[in-house]
Order: structure tokens, then sequence, then C-alpha cells
């Protein structure tokens, strides 16, 4: 099954370091080019569903202001669903690109031969 925007976005923020949960949401806006904007209801409930499958996992909690700040690193199988992603991507995008140049001989206004 395919993996749903935000969620791609949400294992590829966390590729590098972990993050609490505004720092995802950052993330997740500047990665997509402001495509995937993530309410925090939303996050809490994909970060939630993520943690029970396996794909992040807690990294570590610290208290800031009096509040409860929870950091997620991605885990080894948030990794390899992630590199599994990547490559279906990959493969559907080169189907298309090959579709559309064959059919119109260009790719996005760019003349191929």
């Amino acid at each position: 099954m395919a993996m749903q925007e935000p969620t791609f976005f949400v294992l590829t923020a966390l590729v590098r370091t972990p993050l609490h949960g505004y720092g995802i949401m950052q993330a997740v806006e500047e990665l997509s080019g402001g495509r995937v904007k993530l309410k925090a209801g939303t996050l809490y409930a994909a970060l939630d569903r993520l943690t029970a499958e396996g794909l992040i996992t807690v990294d570590r909690e610290e208290a800031v202001a009096g509040r409860l700040r929870r950091y997620y690193v991605l885990s080894d199988d948030g990794r390899a669903a992630l590199e599994a992603a990547v490559e279906r991507l990959q493969s559907n995008a080169r189907v298309a690109s090959g579709r559309l140049r064959e059919a119109f001989g260009f790719i996005g206004g760019v003349q191929h031969a």
C-alpha cells in the first residue's frame, strides 16, 4: 500500500535527527515546499499511529516551561519503509516520464530527444 504524503514527510523529517512535535510540523512544511501543513491534532494522531506501527520511537522526553516535550526518532523499520516508498515513487516517476517522452517528446516543458 502506498505511503500517504504526510507520513512520507514525517518519516523524512526524522531521518537526520530526533525532533519534537512542533519541530516535525515545521520540517514537514519546509520539506514539502509548503504543500503539507500538519495541524497539531493530526500530527499527534499520526505520531501515535507511527509509534504503534514501530516506524518511529520516542527518543527522549524533557520538561520545557512546565510541559512535557517528546522527541521522536526514525526506527529501523521506519527507515526501511521510507526507503521502500522512495523506490516506489522513483519507479512510478520513471514510468510516467518515459510515457510522456514517448508521447510528446518532452517532460516538464523541456524537449528531449
